[in-house]
């Protein structure tokens, strides 16, 4: 068991797929949730009513985390509501896929601006908001980080980025007492993996790889998400720890 009273956590991407299943868990250890999400009103409404069912609070936060002044308004809204922070986990995510000679330099400053900038941004608002106590930074990254996956050039440079800030934050964090790693997933089969043009080539050749035998769910991630953000993990700093049932040692 892990004792979450008491924290407060956010979740970018928060109202489905790794998200979700990420604020569930901590949920159910205690953690008041606020989830963010940028269209579906009624997927944010039906995870909050989720998280409430267990017994803590929630509150969901309309916001493209992109965009630097709704992610300002949104961190105004949740300081008033929370008051503090002690667990982000930067989840959301988007990009082109596309292969890489097709990209104009509006794909690729999209993509590397959603997936490794907003991390900064995130992170520079809610220091402030941790207390004596330090906090949990958690970024959600994927094995295109370190391997060439078809249509994912654009995506996984933004990853590689993401995960080298990661390093840098986690030296200059540190001494605040705040932990920041990264959760690097294998191919998990959510609807944000339907945007991809070779999805079913994806699982097929992931199913047939993984030595675990199964694609990684979303409540695998959340698991080591949870350790991730306990007591246990207290010296774990600048990390990437992959989840994917032993595919990358074998693929």
């Amino acid at each position: 068991m892990v004792d979450l009273s008491g924290r407060v956590a956010l979740v970018t991407g928060g109202t489905r797929g790794i998200g979700r299943a990420i604020a569930l868990k901590l949920a159910r250890q205690g953690c008041a949730i606020a989830v963010n999400f940028m269209r579906n009103r009624r997927a944010a409404a039906a995870a909050v009513e989720l998280i409430e069912a267990e017994g803590v609070k929630a509150k969901a936060y309309r916001a493209n985390v992109g965009n630097e002044a709704e992610l300002h308004a949104m961190f105004g809204e949740f300081q008033h509501e929370f008051g503090r922070i002690d667990i982000l986990i930067s989840n959301a995510a988007s990009g082109v896929l596309k292969p890489a000679m097709e990209l104009t330099r509006r794909h690729w400053t999209w993509t590397m601006d959603i997936n490794a900038a907003t991390l900064l941004h995130l992170v520079q608002h809610s220091v402030p908001l941790m207390g004596d106590g330090g906090g949990k930074v958690v970024a959600i990254s994927s094995l295109g980080s370190v391997r060439a996956i078809p249509q994912y050039s654009a995506v996984g440079a933004s990853k590689a980025a993401l995960e080298s800030l990661v390093r840098h934050l986690a030296v200059e964090l540190a001494p605040l007492n705040i932990n920041v790693n990264v959760l690097s997933a294998g191919v998990v089969d959510t609807e944000a993996l339907k945007h991809f043009p070779n999805r079913d080539e994806l699982i097929r050749n992931s199913e047939e790889k993984t030595p675990a035998g199964r694609l990684v769910t979303p409540e695998d991630v959340a698991d080591v998400t949870l350790f991730l953000v306990s007591d246990a993990a207290k010296m774990i700093q600048g990390t990437t720890i992959v989840v994917d049932g032993g595919y990358h040692v074998v693929a």
